[in-house]
């Protein structure tokens, strides 16, 4: 039942809910409306029909347990799902609080990477969303990185309240995001709904608690390199292609600069120097290279530095222009 998408037709207002009980996407949008009445088509199945015809109006009739679809000179007949069979999903109800578009789309796009996908620790698969007392806070880890952003002025949630959404939830959400959007969201006990225009999407809120992220994050980093934000991730990119196997990026630091090696025994190894200026005693510490191209990625501005402690503590990659962002890396032990 789960794999098919419920219309429910009300004059000219055609809702389409689809849903795997974890996360409800539901879509209203306006028609050409008949006769209304309620039907469950697989959704797979419909998907790939709508793609395929040809550009234009498309008929769907449902009649007799069959979902009739023309479109051109295209006929289709679908079985479909009995729609009693399908969950009555829930309604979160309560009143919205609206955020900000643009800048939720940027955060989001800064710390959803660093979730972990490994459903054996669902903790880790959601981000943490908490007040703060300037603003809206934003974390995830996966145990190897860590991500955080705030979002000052941003007040969603209650002084000291916290949520965790799983992350696949807000992967969706940023889909519907661009500069001129605006997001209502909507708080019930255990679940969370994020309205963008004619779309919602639900989600069940993760229960448990999120890890003491703060205690990870060094009070001081006598070390610090500043580099060109751009330059050190094409540079990254490029001495990569010889690092496989999981094989880690060296990042050796002194006060000529920043020197990457990647070395893959029986394949090849890669070095490439960056300018920069760098503050501390000589080290060289290492990074898995896919996490590293990431954190890069996602930092704004157009530099950053790269504070660390020691060649296994963690280091922290920030921008100096934009102090909301927060990007922490676990080394990797080389011999």
């Amino acid at each position: 039942m789960l794999a098919g998408l419920r219309l429910e037709l009300t004059g000219d207002d055609l809702v389409i809910t689809g849903s795997d009980l974890d996360l409800t996407v539901t879509v209203s949008i306006e028609v050409a409306g008949s006769v209304d009445g309620v039907a469950v088509v697989p959704a797979k199945l419909l998907s790939d029909v709508v793609r395929a015809v040809e550009p234009g109006a498309v008929e769907i009739e449902i009649d007799n347990g069959d979902a009739q679809i023309s479109a051109g000179r295209s006929q289709f007949s679908l079985r479909t799902i009995p729609a009693d069979e399908y969950p009555q999903l829930s309604v979160v109800e309560g009143e919205g609080v609206t955020i900000d578009g643009s800048a939720l789309v940027t955060a989001l796009r800064q710390v959803v990477p660093a979730a972990s996908s490994d459903d054996s620790r669902p903790i880790l698969t959601g981000v943490l969303m908490a007040a703060e007392t300037d603003g809206l806070r934003l974390v995830a880890t996966d145990s190897y990185r860590l991500s955080v952003r705030d979002l000052p002025g941003t007040t969603v949630l209650d002084e000291e309240q916290s949520i965790l959404v799983p992350s696949r939830a807000l992967t969706e959400l940023s889909r519907l995001l661009d500069d001129d959007t605006e997001v209502v969201l909507h708080l019930g006990e255990r679940d969370a709904s994020f309205v963008v225009g004619p779309v919602r999407i639900t989600t069940r809120l993760i229960e448990g608690d999120f890890p003491n992220y703060r205690g990870l994050i060094p009070d001081s980093n006598p070390n610090v390199l500043t580099v060109d934000r751009s330059a050190l991730l094409d540079a990254v990119r490029r001495v990569r292609l010889l690092a496989q196997e999981a094989t880690p990026v060296r990042m050796a630091m002194s006060s000529d600069g920043l020197e990457l090696v990647a070395m893959t025994q029986d394949v090849g190894q890669a070095h490439e120097s960056v300018d920069g200026s760098y503050d501390g005693d000589e080290l060289t510490v290492a990074f898995n290279a896919d996490y590293l191209s990431v954190g890069l990625d996602v930092a704004p501005g157009d530099h950053v530095t790269l504070e660390t402690v020691d060649a296994l503590k963690p280091a922290l990659l920030r921008s100096p222009e934009h102090p909301e962002f927060l990007y922490l890396l676990m080394p990797v032990r080389v011999s």
